[in-house]
């Protein structure tokens, strides 16, 4: 038996909003210091959705663990936290998507990997604070995503039970912590979605490559 869902949970970057014009940025910036050629926005967005970790990989071939990364990942950050919503906005079609939800009777929120006063100031800049049921970054519990705390910390700040949520997003890690947290989960592949695996690949409940998809997709699990 269907299970009625009362909220929906969508990862920042790549899912809600396209930030990667904005986080792209900084990587031109620095690369342009160092004398290195540009990269086109088509190279670098793919890794959008892994953060700067990402990001660094594709723009210097850098990893996470090596002596150079931590450097870099300050100045990125130091760039970023500059101008962080010059060009991001929410994907087409994705204020309807809002509205529909909020129509239903269905609450909704964002938990995402990225610093949480990043995620509030970009929330609040596009004027979705008042909206939001939750707002949760990848520091707001020691454990970000594909860990399902901060899924379950945003269940506990909007009194609703995992059960009955779904969350969408753009990279396998959201729907690995969505089952993980015992939710629904629906891969945005209009996102990012990275260089592995393909979305549909992911064993998420729904897939949908356009926002509005999801309107349609609700539609047959709202009972």
């Amino acid at each position: 038996m269907r299970t009625k869902l009362k909220a929906v949970w969508f990862d920042l970057d790549g899912t809600l909003v396209d930030s990667a014009p904005d986080l792209a940025v900084p990587i031109h910036e620095m690369r342009q210091d160092r004398g290195l050629s540009p990269l086109e926005d088509a190279i670098l967005r793919p890794y959008t959705s892994m953060g700067a970790r990402g990001l660094i990989w594709c723009g210097f071939g850098v990893k996470k663990d090596e002596p150079a990364f931590e450097a870099l990942r300050v100045e990125f950050l130091a760039r970023y936290e500059k101008a962080m919503v010059v060009h991001t906005q929410l994907f087409p079609g994705m204020e309807e998507v809002l509205d529909h939800i909020e129509s239903k009777g269905l609450i909704w929120g964002v938990v995402s990997n990225k610093f949480e006063r990043y995620v509030k100031h970009i929330v609040d800049a596009l004027d979705l604070t008042p909206r939001c049921a939750a707002i949760v970054g990848g520091d707001t519990t020691p454990f970000p995503k594909p860990n399902p705390a901060n899924l379950f910390y945003a269940c506990g700040a909007a009194a609703v039970d995992p059960r009955y949520c779904v969350y969408v997003g753009d990279d396998l890690r959201d729907v690995e912590a969505g089952r993980a947290a015992g939710m629904k989960t629906v891969a945005a592949a209009y996102g990012y979605c990275g260089d592995e695996l393909p979305p549909s690949a992911w064993g998420a409940d729904g897939l949908i490559e356009t926002p509005l998809q999801l309107r349609t997709w609700l539609a047959r699990e709202i009972t």
